[in-house]
């Protein structure tokens, strides 16, 4: 960014030359040309008074209604690990690479103290296991919000809360009790009057559509929609998204030799042309997240917005897991977030920006599964990068005091502040 005052300074002793050529004639031929400088000064200062006042009524980052989703990208931050850096260190990495939308799976105290007076976005979770729980008894739900949410804050921004993660088409004695859950979680935001300031949702995986090739095929499956419909409909009431977790890594492993590799990575490929609407497909991204709208529509729900709740690509795996390398997930991920910052649609819905979480912030090392889900990681667990996508991860000099002040400066507004007042004292005084 320039700095402010050089260019300006220098035009302003322009001007004071001027000035005093302009007053060394003639009294009868130097007032004019007095009074028409002074008239450009008074213009040039309200100018400048216009210019300071639009530039103080700009919004700070400081505190105010919370968005469930800035811009475009996220980050899941996963922490199952036990080498991980504490989560005061994740908030300085997260800073330093503007990650801003961050979404957890628990509602770890020590991550919501950490986050506390970032401005970072934060999405916490009821997890599965609490679900039974929460749908038969109210009150535990109220309970865990009094305990989780409404102690932290604003100064905390918990902007959303995941209930429940991939049930539908998983384990199918936790389907029923999903709905009475989330509808309890948000009567107790109601008493609590958040209910429009923390967004409810729950991601579901791949398993609950019967088929999703060709995209506009898409459809769920009749097992799921018993339960698939009764939250749907109270997610459109409430204007819940629809969040699915979208892996072509996953739908690659599983069919490499049909699925080429560059359409999984957004590399240039012939791509596919689905022939029911005659939509053209460059990579698999855009065409799960299509077929997730497809299946919307033809339960019902036209208007429902389609967000992708997990992403990614595994850097290393089991022998049987193809495609599981460091380049393919660098191209991945770099290709990925590249799409994600144009802030385009898909084909099928072009005038609705996609937005996603990646996963995941850092490998996992006591992740159970196979080798790919210890390997998601942007960032290795002592926060150096796993690859370059264009993060420079953490280091001791990575983040002196100086630089940190500059951006506590910058999150509290003061540059504008400063800016304008350098602006004024230089036309002023």
């Amino acid at each position: 960014m320039p700095r402010p005052g050089s260019n300006l300074r220098s035009k302003a002793r322009f001007a004071s030359a001027s000035d005093s050529a302009a007053g060394s004639g003639p009294a009868d031929c130097g007032r004019p040309a007095m009074t028409m400088v002074m008239g450009r000064r008074r213009c040039t200062h309200w100018m400048v008074l216009l210019f300071c006042s639009l530039l103080l009524t700009f919004p700070s980052h400081g505190p105010r209604a919370a968005e469930a989703f800035v811009g475009a990208y996220g980050i899941n931050y996963g922490r199952i690990a036990n080498n991980i850096p504490s989560p005061d260190k994740v908030v300085a990495l997260l800073r330093s690479s503007k990650l801003r939308n961050v979404k957890i799976y628990d509602a770890d105290h020590s991550v919501l103290d950490a986050f506390r007076g970032t401005g970072l976005n934060l999405v916490i979770a009821v997890n599965n296991g609490l679900l039974k729980d929460f749908a038969a008894n109210e009150s535990a739900a109220m309970d865990w919000l009094n305990d989780n949410v409404k102690p932290y804050l604003p100064q905390t921004r918990i902007v959303g809360i995941t209930v429940g993660n991939e049930v539908l088409g998983g384990d199918p004695s936790l389907a029923e009790p999903l709905v009475g859950a989330i509808k309890n979680v948000y009567n107790g935001l109601k008493k609590l009057h958040l209910q429009d300031k923390i967004e409810l949702f729950s991601p579901h995986s791949e398993a609950v559509f019967a088929t999703s090739y060709p995209p506009s095929a898409c459809v769920f499956k009749e097992d799921v929609m018993v339960y698939m419909k009764p939250l749907l409909d109270f997610f459109s009431r409430i204007g819940s998204p629809f969040y699915v977790n979208a892996y072509p890594f996953l739908a690659y492993i599983s069919d490499p030799e049909h699925i080429d590799i560059n359409y999984a990575l957004f590399q240039p490929n012939p791509g596919i042309l689905d022939p029911n609407t005659s939509l053209h497909y460059d990579n698999m991204f855009d065409a799960q997240v299509d077929a997730a709208y497809a299946a919307l529509q033809a339960a019902g729900y036209n208007d429902m917005e389609v967000r992708v709740a997990e992403t990614g690509w595994a850097s290393s795996g089991d022998q049987n897991e193809v495609g599981a390398t460091v380049e393919n997930a660098r191209t991945y991920n770099f290709n990925l977030r590249k799409r994600l910052f144009l802030r385009k649609g898909t084909p099928l819905k072009p005038k609705t920006p996609v937005k996603a979480y990646i996963f995941a912030l850092f490998n996992e090392n006591s992740k159970p599964g196979p080798a790919s889900e210890k390997h998601y990681g942007l960032f290795n667990a002592d926060g150096r990068i796993s690859y370059d996508i264009g993060y420079s991860g953490l280091s001791p000099s990575s983040a002196p005091s100086s630089l940190l002040s500059m951006k506590k400066m910058r999150a509290g507004g003061w540059i504008k502040h400063y800016l304008a007042a350098v602006i004024l004292s230089i036309f002023f005084f």
